[in-house]
């Protein structure tokens, strides 16, 4: 009984995911409601932002008359998640280390769910 009680809360729950407008950024990371519950993460407010876009991320701040430009601090393009993750030269050492791990069994650019599913630990 208890076990059916969580596994229909779990599909009610990924419907409303599918459903819901909200959390589009998150939803690239976290697809599957599932997968994500299989998961031990470390949630740091570095990782909430990360997964989130909520936070001290220029594109973000900027929505909010926060900061003045949405542009990133290495002026080639706007701070989004994206930029961050893919192209930002100030994270470069870091995102070498992430390539690195990923170019051992994998292909890069890697999709987000890919990236949180086998690399988290590395954010």
């Amino acid at each position: 009984m208890r076990r059916e009680l969580s596994d229909s809360s779990v599909t009610k729950w990924q419907g409303e995911w599918d459903y819901t407008t909200k959390g589009a950024i998150t939803k690239t990371f976290f697809p599957k409601i599932t997968d994500r519950l299989k998961l031990k993460i470390n949630v740091t407010p570095n990782f909430t932002t990360m997964v989130t876009g909520h936070g001290n991320i220029k594109s973000y701040l900027y929505k909010f008359k926060i900061k003045d430009s949405p542009m990133c601090s290495c002026k080639r393009g706007e701070q989004i998640i994206d930029h961050i993750l893919f192209n930002c030269e100030l994270v470069e050492q870091e995102r070498d280390i992430l390539k690195a791990a990923v170019l051992r069994s994998g292909n890069w650019p890697v999709s987000k769910v890919i990236l949180i599913n086998k690399y988290c630990k590395n954010f």
